[in-house]
Parts: C-alpha cells; structure tokens; sequence
C-alpha cells in the first residue's frame, strides 16, 4: 500500500509538473502572439523640431481612436480615416495620479507641414485638428504618417513633449466590445442613427459591437449632437468597459479573446517596448485609486463667436489652456487651471490669442469643459447617463 501510494505521489508530481510546464509555455506563446498582434512605428524622425522633455521619468501618452474601418462592416457607410478620438494622457514621474485629457476633434488649430504617403511635405494650415491624421494618411498610408502629423500637431500647439502613442482603430473596439459579450450603457432618449442604422429605445442596454461603436461616434440622434456631448459619452462608456472588462478577469478565454482583439488593431511607437512596455506601464500604476485619475475635456469656445460662418470648429480658451499645458509640461496637476474663472477681460469684442482671436466673456463665467471633471468609476455608461 505505501508502494502504491509513493507511485502514485511521484506520479501527481511529475504530472503537476508537466501540468506547470504546459501553462508556462502556453502563457510564453500567447504573450508572444499577442506582442506579435501589435504594429509597431517609428516616426521620431518625421516630427521635426521638437519640444523639451523637461521631466524624462513622466510620460505623455497620445491615444488615437482612428476612424478608418478598412475590413469592418462600417466600412461600407464611413470610409473616411481621421482621428475620431483624440486624448492624451499624462503620467506623473511619481505615478501617485494621472490625468486624462480630451482633445475635441473639432479645435481649430495650426497644422504644421507633415509627410504624406507620395514622399512629399504638406502645406502648413489651420483647420480642425483631426485633419492631421488625414493628411499624413493621404496617398496611401494608413497609420504611421498620419500619426506622425497628429503628434508633430499637438507637440507644436501645446508644447507637450509627447513620448508615446497609442493608435486602435475601430475593428479592434468591436473585437472588445464582442469579447465581453456586450457593454452595459443606458441613455434617457430614444437613439437613432441614420448612418449606422442604430435605433435604441430609452432606457438600459447590453450593447453589441456595432451598437457600441454608434453610440461612441453619434453626433446626430443623441444629445445635444456636438462632439463635446460626444467625448463626455465616450469617457462614460471607456468607464463602463473597464467595468465589464473587470468583471470577467477570472474568464481566461474572454480575456484572451478581448487582449487578442485590443492588440490585433494597436499600432504603437517602437520605442514603448511592445507588450511588456504596455504590462509594465500598467504594473507602475497598478493599484492607483480611481480617485487619482482625472479625465477632462479641454477648454474651449464655438469659433462663431470669432467667425460667424464657422458653425462647426472650436477654439480653444486662453489662458485656462496654456495653464493647462504648463502643468503637463512640468509635470504637475492641471487641478489649478480647471477649477480657476476667467479672469475679468478688457472691454472689447475679441482680444489676440495664441491660437487665433478669443472673445471677450463676463468675470466668473467658467471655461466650456472645464467642469465638471470626472474620474472613472464614478460615472460610467450604464451608471448615470439616464440621470446626469
């Protein structure tokens, strides 16, 4: 019987073992797929003058929502390849907060000279600041050049040094979304799209993959049908997402197929350091309470008031929102800046500004976007749209 038994504990052994073997390598291969899922592109060279870095141990991350949906079911109504979302994130060299800011796809902003897909340069403009991302995408390129013009933009209107770049198109969002079987989300309206062909009744919802990506890119049929009402949805619905994602953490294959979908559609710098820069970026904040991120949408003001005609575009306010690139460049809270009024203005109709002419707005009128700032968890999709 003893015989039997240290035959049959050598045998739980060496089995054990072999079982440990197994998920070792089964884990090496599914991390060396999932870094091979991911695009990697260096554009340090196609930036031009840059920047300072004045804190190296900080880090500005610019994330792209890209609108080009080559292979995806939107592709037959949307074919266009701007920068549907644009944010950039900021994380403190003491990785004790980080904050989230989101850059409203309609600022009117200058546009420096970028490459385009044909080997040439483009034209220095102003227009709205999602044009960057087309026009390095011009002739051909999908993803790098276009990248490259979106981040030698924001360098070059904000003076943020920005050391890393996050681009997921939209078939990677559906991938997430269809993972985790559906998003949670519940809005007041009734929502219909004529372009997607979505209608959602008030009231909660599970969404599906396509429904998920209408209600984050709709400006028509929900809301007020500006793109600021737009970025607040989306910030709610990142919310609901990380919960869902939460949510099945102990849901192996739900996770390989929501990691699996998220990098097959993320395009990255080179410099990041593929997967392992991505796990140990989250490893450094790991444990962050929701309490220390803040997201916000930056300042700004409908550019009819400075030109009539100019229904669409929007400028952003000075000088909230120098304050605010101040703080990311010194790599402190941008709390200060969000929360200040204007300051008492002189007397006339528009003043000069950095970035183009700023009206002129009453003492103690807050900032558009300036408040109120949300922080995930505290208000998400299927939370508190019906009732904020």
């Amino acid at each position: 019987m003893g015989r039997h038994r240290k035959k049959l504990a050598a045998w739980t052994g060496v089995t054990m073992a072999a079982l440990l073997v197994a998920v070792a390598v089964s884990g090496y291969l599914v991390v060396r797929h999932l870094n091979g899922n991911i695009a990697q592109a260096n554009i340090s060279g196609m930036l031009g003058k840059r920047p300072a870095d004045l804190h190296p141990q900080a880090e500005n991350i610019l994330v792209i929502g890209s609108d080009s949906r080559l292979g995806t079911a939107a592709e037959a109504w949307d074919t266009t390849d701007q920068s549907d979302t644009m944010m950039l994130v900021h994380i403190p060299a003491s990785r004790q907060w980080a904050e989230v800011m989101s850059i409203p796809r309609d600022s009117y902003v200058n546009i420096p000279s970028c490459e385009m897909g044909n080997g040439k340069m483009s034209t220095p403009t102003r227009f709205k600041i999602n044009e960057a991302f087309a026009i390095g995408n011009l002739y051909g390129n999908r993803t790098a050049l276009g990248t490259a013009c979106a981040v030698k933009t924001v360098e070059q209107d904000t003076g943020i040094y920005i050391d890393h770049f996050l681009v997921l198109n939209f078939a990677g969002f559906e991938g997430m979304v269809s993972a985790l079987g559906g998003v949670p989300e519940c809005n007041p309206v009734a929502f219909t799209n004529p372009h997607s062909r979505i209608r959602l009744p008030a009231g909660y919802h599970l969404l599906t993959p396509r429904q998920a990506l209408a209600y984050v890119r709709a400006r028509k049929g929900l809301g007020d049908g500006s793109d600021l009402e737009r970025i607040t949805r989306q910030q709610a619905f990142v919310s609901s997402l990380i919960s869902r994602a939460r949510s099945e953490l102990l849901n192996p294959l739900a996770m390989y197929r929501f990691l699996n979908a998220a990098t097959s559609s993320l395009t990255i710098d080179s410099q990041f350091g593929g997967i392992r820069g991505l796990y140990n970026l989250e490893q450094s904040l790991h444990g962050l309470p929701s309490s220390k991120i803040t997201l916000f949408t930056l300042p700004n003001f409908p550019r009819a008031e400075v030109a009539a005609s100019d229904t669409a575009n929007v400028l952003w306010t000075q000088p909230e929102d120098d304050r605010i690139f101040a703080s990311f460049r010194d790599d402190v809270p941008a709390g200060a800046a969000l929360t200040t009024a204007l300051p008492q203005r002189v007397p006339v109709a528009a003043r000069p500004g950095k970035f183009g002419v700023s009206p002129t707005v009453p003492a103690g009128t807050a900032s558009p976007g300036a408040a109120p700032v949300t922080v995930p968890g505290g208000r998400s999709a299927s939370q508190s749209i019906c009732v904020g």
